[in-house]
């Protein structure tokens, strides 16, 4: 486990690796993301599905989609943002050459990465070092595993040692060290408001001691929502609300969490609900008959808990389904539905990061009022949903809704954007919205030069207006 002297040492080898990395040719760079796609595809498929299985509790399905699918898709497809980015010069008129030089970042970046992703955890070092940084990468101590193989798929991929330094140790003493160093270029983060807030904090709080301004980037919470109109498909809304809301136990960042439903269809999505809710099995991930694992470790499964309890014990809400908890090997929440009837409640504005659902029922005819509640009821602005077959009413909510989510889904789960299909990021409290897996993103690694070259250049300061008739 790093402390401070580890992480100076992580700082060091990124600042010597950072002359010759910077002055490889991107093509040169992009080969060596695009060989662990590859080797991904192939090799090492199965091992890093496994790492991430086994330690973060992930199903072979949520596995495969994530540390596979996911991971690939951002190693290839940034390549073909990078490549985009290049390629977009100025116009040069007759005499006169210019170009931008997209250089790296004056320093070295700093990659801090959640659990709940193995492909968010690829992505962050990867990104800025395919541009041409150098990255310490301090991951979350439950996804310490993962992060290892990621490290060792890249090593084999070709990647130089220094270009991407991983640290594992206290998340805050590395932090206190990392950014107070003067070469610190950028930050690519993923995690809780709290924490990146903090970050924000100290770095404007040193802005000054600073080489150059930090670029930070940050992915953090959300509250996601799910609204239904009365005209939407209940068997479609059923199915959206229960994999939005338990798939990988709801520790995603756009699960479904927050649900606004007509009194019209809330007693038949009800009963549906509740059926399939009591379905679901719990339990190892290596058995693949289960939908869900453990959630994370003992801090979340006690914030799980405590949530749950408190609902059972309010006056204003009522547990329609699961509610169970077990720690007694693992740290496993039954996927959990409650009703409330109190707009200012807490488990409509607070982010839980577990399989806690949390419905609202809303009048018939209340539907501008659902609304106005979900865009002032939440300080993030993630993901969300809308269900209907009534396209006014789609038309309506995409307009009065339009900074209520970064991703905005129509008759689908709030969940489950895939890289180069639906670029991923939210405002408000929910970041920075620079869209990872995205030419967008990849703009923020790269500080432009503009070189103008003339070729013919004057000789005489005198222009040919000053001349004597």
């Amino acid at each position: 486990m790093a402390g401070p002297a580890e992480t100076r040492a992580a700082i060091t080898a990124a600042l010597e690796a950072a002359h010759d990395w910077s002055r490889t040719s991107w093509t040169e760079r992009a080969s060596v993301f695009l060989k662990a796609a590859d080797l991904l595809s192939g090799p090492w498929r199965d091992r890093l599905n496994a790492a991430t299985m086994l330690g973060q509790s992930k199903t072979v399905h949520q596995a495969e989609i994530d540390s596979a699918a996911e991971l690939i898709d951002f190693f290839r497809l940034n390549v073909a943002f990078a490549q985009r980015l290049y390629e977009e010069q100025p116009i040069s008129p007759e005499g006169v050459w210019n170009y931008v030089d997209y250089r790296p970042l004056e320093g070295f970046v700093f990659a801090i990465t959640p659990f709940n992703f193995t492909a968010i955890a690829g992505n962050l070092p990867s990104a800025p070092a395919l541009m041409g940084n150098t990255v310490v990468w301090k991951p979350a101590a439950t996804a310490m595993l993962s992060a290892h193989m990621i490290l060792e798929l890249l090593r084999e991929a070709g990647l130089p040692d220094g270009v991407i330094n991983l640290i594992n140790g206290d998340a805050k003493q590395i932090a206190d060290t990392v950014l107070a160093n003067e070469h610190l270029a950028g930050i690519h983060f993923t995690g809780s408001t709290h924490v990146f807030n903090t970050i924000n904090r100290v770095v404007s709080n040193r802005i000054g001691s600073y080489r150059s301004y930090p670029r930070i980037v940050g992915e953090t919470g959300g509250k996601n929502f799910v609204l239904a109109h009365q005209s939407a498909d209940l068997q479609a809304l059923a199915t959206a609300i229960i994999r939005g809301g338990f798939e990988y136990q709801g520790q995603k960042c756009s699960a479904a969490s927050r649900i606004f439903v007509p009194q019209q269809i809330w007693p038949v999505l009800r009963e549906q609900l509740c059926d399939e809710i009591a379905s679901i099995r719990v339990g190892d991930v290596a058995d693949f008959e289960n939908f869900m694992g453990a959630v994370i470790d003992d801090k979340a499964y006690s914030r799980h808990a405590a949530a749950i309890d408190a609902a059972r014990a309010s006056s204003t809400e009522t547990i329609l389904a699961g509610g169970g908890t077990d720690n007694s090997r693992g740290f496993f929440v039954n996927p959990t539905l409650i009703e409330t009837t109190d707009p200012q409640s807490p488990l409509l504005r607070d982010e839980l990061f577990g399989p806690i659902v949390t419905v609202i029922v809303y009048p018939d005819r209340g539907f501008a009022d659902a609304i106005e509640m979900i865009d002032n009821g939440s300080a993030y602005g993630l993901t969300g949903a809308v269900f209907a077959r009534d396209r006014n009413a789609v038309a309506t909510v995409s307009d009065r809704l339009r900074h209520a989510a970064g991703n905005f889904y129509v008759n689908d789960k709030p969940t489950g954007a895939i890289v180069g299909q639906q670029p991923f990021g939210g405002a408000r409290a929910s970041g920075t919205n620079d869209k990872a897996g995205s030419v967008w993103n990849l703009m923020r690694w790269v500080s432009p030069r503009t070189i103008k070259e003339t070729f013919v250049p004057p000789t005489d300061y005198r222009y040919p207006f000053m001349a004597a008739e």
